[in-house]
């Protein structure tokens, strides 16, 4: 069955490129109605309300930000999205008064631990599954992203960085069952200090801090307290990518494969899955399919201590 929140959840914060404060409520929603945003600092008349859907989804390099027909913009939906993802939840009406999604710690995980406190209810629906029926792959250079047919929902990811702290990491991993939660969501954005030098040259990272994000100079890594895992880029990479399929409009039944890919790439990546309807198959999902899904059975028991 189709999940919401049991309660609202409001969080405060800064954007990570505008600096500014905002307030975010993640509200119940009903069955059928999706991930929606919705700008109440939008007043002038303009539509306010911005599905969490791939065709809204402007490719930028940074993070991902959806756009309306009216303008209205949203950025940096992905940790949270995939906090609604791995946590199972379906539906939710989000309210937020401002452009950017706060920060929190750069991870999904205090939005994955206060979802979690809140708790969800069932609804009346079954829940539908994307099946991939076909490998599809966009390419840039040499990145790639590929999703091909599996049994479950899996991620892989490949990343090389000429930095010693971060260098060549790879990971799989089965999304199934509560290992986002575990393994995943505290894993924080993270960035090499010459990049954050340049963007704020250019009016952004403006909210980043050591604190919200891992940042790397060569071989060491300045942020406070270093990595909490050893290959928390990678990891962070993964839920990213979890937070952007998570636009599909339902839970994905299939393998994603990313080397060196980024947000633009995984938006791409989605649109060249829904040109041929060959491609896929929107099944309603059974019990044995929804063991599968990553937000099955997940409690405050999966959370890591850094949440």
């Amino acid at each position: 069955m189709q999940t919401t929140l049991a309660t609202p959840v409001t969080f405060s914060g800064t954007g990570l490129h505008s600096g500014r404060p905002v307030r975010m409520t993640v509200n119940p929603a009903p069955a059928g109605h999706g991930i929606r945003f919705r700008r109440t600092d939008v007043t002038d008349g303009r539509d306010n309300i911005l599905p969490a859907h791939w065709r809204e989804v402007e490719q930028t390099a940074l993070c991902t930000r959806l756009i309306n027909a009216d303008g209205v913009t949203l950025s940096t939906i992905e940790h949270i999205m995939a906090a609604l993802a791995g946590c199972g939840i379906h539906n939710a009406l989000i309210d937020i008064d401002g452009a950017e999604v706060p920060i929190l710690d750069g991870s999904s995980s205090k939005f994955v631990a206060r979802l979690i406190e809140a708790g969800s209810r069932e609804q009346d629906r079954p829940v539908h599954v994307l099946r991939v029926l076909k490998p599809v792959e966009v390419r840039n250079g040499d990145a790639w992203a590929r999703l091909e047919p599996a049994d479950g929902f899996e991620i892989r990811f490949h990343i090389d960085f000429t930095d010693a702290a971060i260098g060549t990491q790879d990971l799989s991993l089965n999304m199934a069952n509560g290992s986002f939660v575990r393994e995943l969501s505290d894993c924080r954005t993270f960035c090499r200090q010459a990049d954050v030098d340049t963007m704020r040259a250019n009016g952004l990272a403006l909210g980043g801090t050591l604190e919200n994000a891992v940042v790397v100079d060569g071989d060491a890594v300045l942020s406070p307290g270093g990595l909490r895992r050893a290959d928390e880029p990678v990891r962070h990479k993964m839920l990213d990518a979890l937070g952007d399929l998570y636009t599909a409009g339902a839970p994905i039944l299939g393998r994603y494969v990313g080397h060196k890919a980024g947000h633009a790439m995984t938006n791409a990546l989605l649109r060249a899955l829904f040109e041929d309807d060959a491609n896929w198959s929107l099944d309603v999902s059974d019990a044995q399919t929804a063991r599968h899904l990553p937000g099955v059975g997940v409690g405050a028991h999966d959370l890591p201590l850094s949440a």
